[in-house]
Protein backbone atom coordinates (compact mmCIF):
# COMPACT_ATOMS: atom_id res chain seq x y z
CA UNK A 1 0.00 0.00 0.00
CA UNK A 2 1.72 3.38 -1.25
CA UNK A 3 1.65 6.43 0.65
CA UNK A 4 0.57 8.58 -2.44
CA UNK A 5 -2.20 6.05 -3.37
CA UNK A 6 -3.71 6.85 0.54
CA UNK A 7 -3.32 10.41 0.28
CA UNK A 8 -5.09 10.45 -3.29
CA UNK A 9 -7.70 8.53 -2.12
CA UNK A 10 -8.96 10.32 1.13
CA UNK A 11 -12.52 8.83 0.90
CA UNK A 12 -10.92 5.16 1.90
CA UNK A 13 -9.50 6.32 4.88
CA UNK A 14 -11.38 5.60 8.03
CA UNK A 15 -11.32 4.91 11.79
CA UNK A 16 -11.84 1.41 13.54
CA UNK A 17 -12.39 1.47 17.68
CA UNK A 18 -10.85 -1.10 19.67
CA UNK A 19 -12.52 -1.26 23.19
CA UNK A 20 -10.93 -0.70 26.63
CA UNK A 21 -12.18 -2.84 29.24
CA UNK A 22 -11.93 -2.24 32.89
CA UNK A 23 -11.19 -4.25 35.82
CA UNK A 24 -13.61 -2.89 37.97
CA UNK A 25 -16.45 -2.50 36.20
CA UNK A 26 -16.18 -5.33 33.57
CA UNK A 27 -16.96 -2.93 30.99
CA UNK A 28 -15.45 -0.83 28.37
CA UNK A 29 -14.41 2.25 29.68
CA UNK A 30 -13.01 3.93 26.55
CA UNK A 31 -11.61 3.05 22.82
CA UNK A 32 -8.36 3.79 20.70
CA UNK A 33 -8.92 5.35 17.76
CA UNK A 34 -7.37 3.18 14.79
CA UNK A 35 -6.47 4.24 11.36
CA UNK A 36 -7.64 1.71 8.93
CA UNK A 37 -7.95 2.27 4.85
CA UNK A 38 -10.63 0.01 2.93
CA UNK A 39 -10.62 -0.71 -0.79
CA UNK A 40 -12.58 -3.41 -2.69
CA UNK A 41 -13.87 -5.01 1.21
CA UNK A 42 -10.43 -5.17 2.25
CA UNK A 43 -9.19 -3.25 5.36
CA UNK A 44 -5.39 -2.63 5.99
CA UNK A 45 -4.31 -1.21 8.91
CA UNK A 46 -2.50 2.47 8.25
CA UNK A 47 -0.17 1.04 11.80
CA UNK A 48 2.87 0.61 8.27
CA UNK A 49 1.77 4.27 7.55
CA UNK A 50 2.84 6.51 10.08
CA UNK A 51 5.35 4.38 11.60
CA UNK A 52 7.70 5.06 7.80
CA UNK A 53 10.08 7.54 8.55
CA UNK A 54 10.47 7.78 4.88
CA UNK A 55 6.73 9.26 4.36
CA UNK A 56 6.61 13.14 4.72
CA UNK A 57 5.48 14.15 8.05
CA UNK A 58 2.69 16.40 6.35
CA UNK A 59 1.31 13.39 4.89
CA UNK A 60 0.97 11.64 8.19
CA UNK A 61 -0.40 14.72 9.91
CA UNK A 62 -3.02 15.25 7.46
CA UNK A 63 -4.27 11.60 7.28
CA UNK A 64 -4.08 11.43 11.42
CA UNK A 65 -6.24 14.26 11.25
CA UNK A 66 -8.25 12.64 9.03
CA UNK A 67 -8.87 9.84 11.16
CA UNK A 68 -9.68 11.40 14.79
CA UNK A 69 -12.41 13.63 12.74
CA UNK A 70 -14.28 10.62 11.50
CA UNK A 71 -13.70 9.22 14.67
CA UNK A 72 -14.99 12.08 16.78
CA UNK A 73 -18.25 12.49 14.79
CA UNK A 74 -18.94 8.87 15.11
CA UNK A 75 -18.77 9.24 18.84
CA UNK A 76 -21.01 12.67 18.90
CA UNK A 77 -23.69 11.40 16.78
CA UNK A 78 -23.82 7.76 18.54
CA UNK A 79 -25.80 6.71 21.60
CA UNK A 80 -22.48 5.57 23.58
CA UNK A 81 -21.95 5.89 26.74
CA UNK A 82 -19.53 8.23 28.50
CA UNK A 83 -16.43 5.79 26.75
CA UNK A 84 -13.09 7.65 26.86
CA UNK A 85 -11.50 8.09 23.67
CA UNK A 86 -7.95 7.70 23.58
CA UNK A 87 -6.19 9.45 20.03
CA UNK A 88 -2.70 8.67 19.23
CA UNK A 89 0.11 11.39 18.38
CA UNK A 90 3.38 11.83 17.85
CA UNK A 91 5.28 14.62 19.87
CA UNK A 92 6.66 15.99 17.01
CA UNK A 93 4.07 16.65 15.09
CA UNK A 94 2.24 18.59 17.98
CA UNK A 95 5.49 20.52 18.41
CA UNK A 96 5.34 21.71 14.77
CA UNK A 97 2.35 24.46 15.83
CA UNK A 98 2.85 24.31 19.43
CA UNK A 99 -0.42 21.86 19.25
CA UNK A 100 -2.45 24.30 18.39
CA UNK A 101 -4.34 22.40 15.72
CA UNK A 102 -4.92 19.58 17.66
CA UNK A 103 -6.61 21.72 20.51
CA UNK A 104 -8.28 24.03 18.23
CA UNK A 105 -9.79 20.57 16.53
CA UNK A 106 -10.86 19.22 19.93
CA UNK A 107 -12.40 22.81 20.57
CA UNK A 108 -14.30 22.24 17.26
CA UNK A 109 -16.05 19.31 18.59
CA UNK A 110 -16.34 20.58 21.90
CA UNK A 111 -19.21 22.93 20.83
CA UNK A 112 -20.58 19.51 19.27
CA UNK A 113 -20.86 18.14 22.53
CA UNK A 114 -17.38 16.35 23.10
CA UNK A 115 -16.56 16.58 26.77
CA UNK A 116 -12.49 16.96 26.58
CA UNK A 117 -12.36 15.19 29.68
CA UNK A 118 -13.26 11.93 27.85
CA UNK A 119 -10.00 12.54 25.73
CA UNK A 120 -6.55 10.39 26.45
CA UNK A 121 -4.13 12.02 24.62
CA UNK A 122 -1.77 9.26 23.81
CA UNK A 123 2.60 9.89 23.26
CA UNK A 124 4.55 6.67 22.81
CA UNK A 125 7.42 6.74 25.08
CA UNK A 126 9.92 6.87 22.34
CA UNK A 127 8.33 10.41 21.69
CA UNK A 128 9.47 12.03 25.15
CA UNK A 129 13.22 11.60 24.14
CA UNK A 130 13.82 14.44 21.98
CA UNK A 131 12.30 17.95 23.32
CA UNK A 132 11.10 17.21 26.72
CA UNK A 133 10.71 20.15 28.13
CA UNK A 134 8.80 20.88 25.24
CA UNK A 135 6.46 18.54 25.04
CA UNK A 136 6.24 18.01 29.14
CA UNK A 137 5.18 21.56 29.12
CA UNK A 138 2.75 21.34 26.22
CA UNK A 139 1.49 17.85 27.65
CA UNK A 140 0.55 19.82 30.86
CA UNK A 141 -1.52 22.88 28.99
CA UNK A 142 -3.50 20.03 27.51
CA UNK A 143 -4.54 18.94 31.18
CA UNK A 144 -5.80 22.50 31.98
CA UNK A 145 -8.30 21.44 29.38
CA UNK A 146 -9.26 18.00 31.45
CA UNK A 147 -7.23 16.26 27.98
CA UNK A 148 -5.99 13.29 30.13
CA UNK A 149 -2.22 11.96 29.03
CA UNK A 150 -1.63 8.41 28.14
CA UNK A 151 2.52 7.31 27.50
CA UNK A 152 1.76 4.61 25.34
CA UNK A 153 4.87 1.17 24.79
CA UNK A 154 6.22 2.14 28.56
CA UNK A 155 9.72 0.18 28.65
CA UNK A 156 11.75 2.30 30.93
CA UNK A 157 14.59 1.96 28.10
CA UNK A 158 14.72 5.05 26.48
CA UNK A 159 13.14 7.83 28.76
CA UNK A 160 14.12 7.32 32.59
CA UNK A 161 11.06 6.70 34.84
CA UNK A 162 11.88 9.70 37.16
CA UNK A 163 11.38 12.04 34.06
CA UNK A 164 8.08 10.07 33.45
CA UNK A 165 6.89 11.17 36.97
CA UNK A 166 7.76 14.80 36.44
CA UNK A 167 4.17 15.19 34.54
CA UNK A 168 2.81 12.69 36.44
CA UNK A 169 0.88 10.79 33.46
CA UNK A 170 -3.01 9.61 34.24
CA UNK A 171 -2.54 6.28 32.12
CA UNK A 172 0.64 4.12 31.33
CA UNK A 173 -0.02 1.65 28.69
CA UNK A 174 2.47 -1.57 28.92
CA UNK A 175 2.53 -3.93 25.58
CA UNK A 176 2.70 -7.77 26.39
CA UNK A 177 3.39 -8.64 22.81
CA UNK A 178 6.47 -9.91 24.58
CA UNK A 179 5.17 -11.78 27.25
CA UNK A 180 3.30 -13.85 24.71
CA UNK A 181 6.68 -15.14 22.88
CA UNK A 182 8.56 -15.65 25.90
CA UNK A 183 6.20 -16.33 29.01
CA UNK A 184 9.30 -17.44 31.12
CA UNK A 185 11.25 -13.82 30.69
CA UNK A 186 11.46 -13.15 34.19
CA UNK A 187 13.22 -10.07 33.55
CA UNK A 188 10.75 -8.14 31.86
CA UNK A 189 8.07 -9.44 34.50
CA UNK A 190 10.38 -7.65 36.96
CA UNK A 191 10.47 -4.81 34.98
CA UNK A 192 6.61 -4.98 34.82
CA UNK A 193 6.73 -5.48 38.55
CA UNK A 194 8.33 -2.41 38.89
CA UNK A 195 6.48 -0.48 37.07
CA UNK A 196 3.25 -1.36 38.55
CA UNK A 197 5.09 -0.31 41.85
CA UNK A 198 6.05 3.55 40.13
CA UNK A 199 2.48 3.72 38.42
CA UNK A 200 0.82 3.55 42.11
CA UNK A 201 3.53 6.14 43.36
CA UNK A 202 2.78 8.24 40.68
CA UNK A 203 -1.27 7.76 40.59
CA UNK A 204 -1.30 6.67 37.26
CA UNK A 205 -3.96 3.99 36.15
CA UNK A 206 -1.79 1.06 34.27
CA UNK A 207 -3.71 -0.06 30.37
CA UNK A 208 -1.97 -3.82 29.55
CA UNK A 209 -2.47 -3.98 25.62
CA UNK A 210 -1.39 -6.74 22.60
CA UNK A 211 -3.56 -9.26 25.09
CA UNK A 212 -4.14 -12.61 22.80
CA UNK A 213 -4.64 -15.16 25.57
CA UNK A 214 -6.01 -15.73 28.51
CA UNK A 215 -2.03 -16.06 30.50
CA UNK A 216 -1.55 -12.42 29.42
CA UNK A 217 -4.81 -11.25 30.91
CA UNK A 218 -4.26 -13.20 34.31
CA UNK A 219 -0.93 -11.57 34.60
CA UNK A 220 -2.39 -8.06 33.42
CA UNK A 221 -4.87 -8.91 36.28
CA UNK A 222 -2.18 -10.04 39.09
CA UNK A 223 0.36 -6.88 38.14
CA UNK A 224 -2.05 -3.72 38.74
CA UNK A 225 -3.80 -3.15 35.73
CA UNK A 226 -6.92 -1.77 35.67
CA UNK A 227 -7.34 -1.16 31.97
CA UNK A 228 -6.96 -4.28 29.37
CA UNK A 229 -7.08 -4.25 25.48
CA UNK A 230 -6.51 -6.80 23.00
CA UNK A 231 -7.64 -8.98 20.20
CA UNK A 232 -8.58 -11.79 23.19
CA UNK A 233 -11.39 -9.73 24.37
CA UNK A 234 -12.38 -7.77 21.15
CA UNK A 235 -10.74 -6.65 18.33
CA UNK A 236 -11.23 -3.16 16.32
CA UNK A 237 -14.84 -2.50 15.11
CA UNK A 238 -15.84 -0.10 12.61
CA UNK A 239 -18.40 0.73 15.09
CA UNK A 240 -19.04 1.59 18.87
CA UNK A 241 -20.24 -1.89 21.26
CA UNK A 242 -22.47 -2.40 23.87
CA UNK A 243 -20.38 -0.92 27.11
CA UNK A 244 -21.32 -4.42 28.83
CA UNK A 245 -20.88 -6.70 26.17
CA UNK A 246 -18.26 -9.08 27.89
CA UNK A 247 -19.35 -8.05 31.22
CA UNK A 248 -19.94 -11.96 32.50
CA UNK A 249 -17.38 -13.30 30.72
CA UNK A 250 -14.44 -10.85 32.42
CA UNK A 251 -16.35 -11.71 36.00
CA UNK A 252 -16.29 -14.89 35.66
CA UNK A 253 -12.46 -14.29 34.37
CA UNK A 254 -11.63 -12.47 37.62
CA UNK A 255 -13.45 -15.13 39.71
CA UNK A 256 -11.38 -17.81 38.66
CA UNK A 257 -7.68 -15.60 38.98
CA UNK A 258 -9.18 -14.64 42.69
CA UNK A 259 -9.76 -18.26 43.17
CA UNK A 260 -6.50 -18.92 41.62
CA UNK A 261 -4.68 -16.37 43.87
CA UNK A 262 -5.95 -17.48 47.01
CA UNK A 263 -4.74 -20.83 46.67
CA UNK A 264 -1.34 -19.94 45.27
CA UNK A 265 -1.04 -18.18 48.12
CA UNK A 266 -2.60 -20.83 50.58
CA UNK A 267 0.40 -23.20 48.99
CA UNK A 268 2.89 -20.38 49.45
CA UNK A 269 1.79 -20.00 53.97
CA UNK A 270 1.25 -23.26 54.33
CA UNK A 271 5.01 -23.62 53.45
CA UNK A 272 6.32 -21.18 55.24
CA UNK A 273 4.18 -23.05 58.28
CA UNK A 274 5.74 -25.90 57.13
CA UNK A 275 9.62 -24.61 56.91
CA UNK A 276 9.33 -23.00 60.28
CA UNK A 277 8.69 -26.09 61.85
CA UNK A 278 11.64 -28.36 60.55
CA UNK A 279 13.50 -25.34 61.27
CA UNK A 280 12.56 -25.01 64.78
CA UNK A 281 13.32 -29.27 65.27
CA UNK A 282 16.83 -28.92 63.26
CA UNK A 283 17.76 -25.85 65.60
CA UNK A 284 16.99 -28.10 68.13
CA UNK A 285 19.18 -30.73 67.10
CA UNK A 286 22.00 -28.36 67.04
CA UNK A 287 24.25 -27.16 69.65
CA UNK A 288 23.10 -23.96 70.97
CA UNK A 289 25.99 -21.29 70.17
CA UNK A 290 26.56 -17.56 71.18
CA UNK A 291 26.88 -14.39 68.95
CA UNK A 292 30.59 -14.96 68.06
CA UNK A 293 30.25 -18.88 67.30
CA UNK A 294 27.32 -18.54 64.81
CA UNK A 295 29.31 -19.89 61.77
CA UNK A 296 29.41 -23.20 63.95
CA UNK A 297 26.12 -23.38 64.46
CA UNK A 298 25.15 -22.74 60.75
CA UNK A 299 27.76 -25.27 59.71
CA UNK A 300 26.07 -27.84 62.30
CA UNK A 301 22.81 -26.23 60.93
CA UNK A 302 23.10 -27.35 57.62
CA UNK A 303 23.86 -30.98 58.66
CA UNK A 304 20.31 -31.43 59.31
CA UNK A 305 18.58 -29.06 56.38
CA UNK A 306 18.69 -31.68 53.49
CA UNK A 307 18.86 -30.48 50.25
CA UNK A 308 15.90 -28.08 50.12
CA UNK A 309 18.62 -24.89 50.70
CA UNK A 310 21.77 -23.71 48.78
CA UNK A 311 22.63 -20.66 51.27
CA UNK A 312 22.67 -19.80 54.72
CA UNK A 313 23.85 -17.07 56.67
CA UNK A 314 22.75 -14.95 59.44
CA UNK A 315 22.19 -10.61 60.14
CA UNK A 316 22.06 -8.90 62.52
CA UNK A 317 18.26 -6.19 62.62
CA UNK A 318 20.49 -3.96 60.40
CA UNK A 319 20.95 -6.01 57.91
CA UNK A 320 24.63 -6.58 58.48
CA UNK A 321 25.93 -10.11 58.06
CA UNK A 322 26.98 -11.63 61.14
CA UNK A 323 28.43 -14.72 59.14
CA UNK A 324 29.96 -16.62 56.77
CA UNK A 325 27.98 -17.88 53.69
CA UNK A 326 27.74 -21.75 54.29
CA UNK A 327 26.96 -22.48 50.46
CA UNK A 328 26.00 -25.79 48.83
CA UNK A 329 28.14 -26.54 46.05
CA UNK A 330 26.30 -29.49 44.76
CA UNK A 331 26.75 -32.36 47.92
CA UNK A 332 29.25 -30.49 49.64
CA UNK A 333 28.71 -27.31 51.83
CA UNK A 334 31.47 -24.95 51.75
CA UNK A 335 32.46 -21.46 53.82
CA UNK A 336 32.41 -18.34 51.78
CA UNK A 337 34.16 -15.68 54.18
CA UNK A 338 33.89 -12.55 52.09
CA UNK A 339 30.41 -12.00 53.12
CA UNK A 340 30.95 -11.24 56.67
CA UNK A 341 30.25 -7.72 57.28
CA UNK A 342 28.73 -6.85 53.78
CA UNK A 343 25.11 -4.88 54.71
CA UNK A 344 21.72 -6.20 52.58
CA UNK A 345 19.18 -3.13 54.17
CA UNK A 346 18.60 -1.30 50.61
CA UNK A 347 17.42 -4.84 49.15
CA UNK A 348 13.56 -4.09 49.01
CA UNK A 349 11.35 -4.69 51.84
CA UNK A 350 14.40 -6.09 54.52
CA UNK A 351 13.95 -3.38 56.99
CA UNK A 352 9.90 -3.69 56.77
CA UNK A 353 10.25 -7.90 57.06
CA UNK A 354 13.36 -7.73 60.29
CA UNK A 355 10.19 -5.97 61.94
CA UNK A 356 7.76 -7.93 60.73
CA UNK A 357 9.71 -11.05 62.02
CA UNK A 358 10.33 -9.19 65.28
CA UNK A 359 6.78 -8.43 66.20
CA UNK A 360 5.02 -11.54 64.63
CA UNK A 361 7.92 -13.86 66.19
CA UNK A 362 7.82 -16.16 63.36
CA UNK A 363 9.60 -16.61 59.78
CA UNK A 364 9.13 -15.53 56.68
CA UNK A 365 8.73 -16.64 52.62
CA UNK A 366 10.05 -13.90 50.22
CA UNK A 367 8.51 -13.96 46.77
CA UNK A 368 9.84 -15.37 43.86
CA UNK A 369 13.05 -13.49 42.80
CA UNK A 370 15.91 -13.76 40.43
CA UNK A 371 19.60 -14.16 42.61
CA UNK A 372 22.08 -12.23 41.57
CA UNK A 373 24.91 -14.88 41.86
CA UNK A 374 23.26 -17.55 40.65
CA UNK A 375 20.73 -16.04 38.11
CA UNK A 376 18.19 -18.94 39.29
CA UNK A 377 14.69 -17.88 40.22
CA UNK A 378 14.69 -18.69 44.47
CA UNK A 379 12.75 -17.97 47.25
CA UNK A 380 14.59 -16.82 50.64
CA UNK A 381 12.84 -18.44 53.73
CA UNK A 382 13.90 -16.07 56.67
CA UNK A 383 13.29 -16.53 60.58
CA UNK A 384 14.15 -14.63 63.66
CA UNK A 385 16.54 -15.82 66.38
CA UNK A 386 15.84 -13.40 69.17
CA UNK A 387 15.32 -9.89 68.69
CA UNK A 388 18.27 -9.24 67.25
CA UNK A 389 19.64 -11.55 64.89
CA UNK A 390 17.83 -13.35 62.30
CA UNK A 391 18.56 -16.25 59.94
CA UNK A 392 18.32 -16.34 56.17
CA UNK A 393 18.29 -19.63 54.19
CA UNK A 394 17.55 -19.38 50.14
CA UNK A 395 15.71 -22.35 48.99
CA UNK A 396 17.16 -23.74 45.60
CA UNK A 397 15.27 -23.78 42.55
CA UNK A 398 15.23 -27.74 42.39
CA UNK A 399 13.08 -27.83 45.37
CA UNK A 400 10.65 -25.03 44.13
CA UNK A 401 10.49 -26.46 41.01
CA UNK A 402 9.14 -29.83 42.70
CA UNK A 403 6.69 -27.94 44.91
CA UNK A 404 3.15 -26.78 43.19
CA UNK A 405 3.20 -23.38 42.17
CA UNK A 406 6.16 -22.06 44.26
CA UNK A 407 7.72 -20.64 40.92
CA UNK A 408 4.90 -18.70 39.89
Amino acid sequence: MDALEIMSNPDYVTAYFQPIFSADEHRIVGYEILGRYIEENTVASLGAFFHDEEIPDEYKIEIDELVTKFALHEIITSASHDALIFINRDAKHLLSDDGESFLKMLKNYEKMGLELNRIVLEISEEGLTENFADIVRLLQYYKTYGIKIAIDNVKGQNTSWDQISDFAPDILKVDLQKLRHDVANQSFKDMLYSLSLLARKIGATLLFQNIEMDYQLHFAWRNGGRYYQGIYLEEPKPDLLDPDILREKLKEKCQNYIKYEKRHLEIVYSLADILQADLVQSINKTKKAEEEDYNTFLFELTKQLGNKYFRVYICDENGFQLTCNVFRNEQTWEIQKEYVGKNWSWRPYFLENIIKMRNDKKGLLSDIYSDLETGQLIRTFSYPLGQRHFLFMDLSYEFLYEQDGLLY
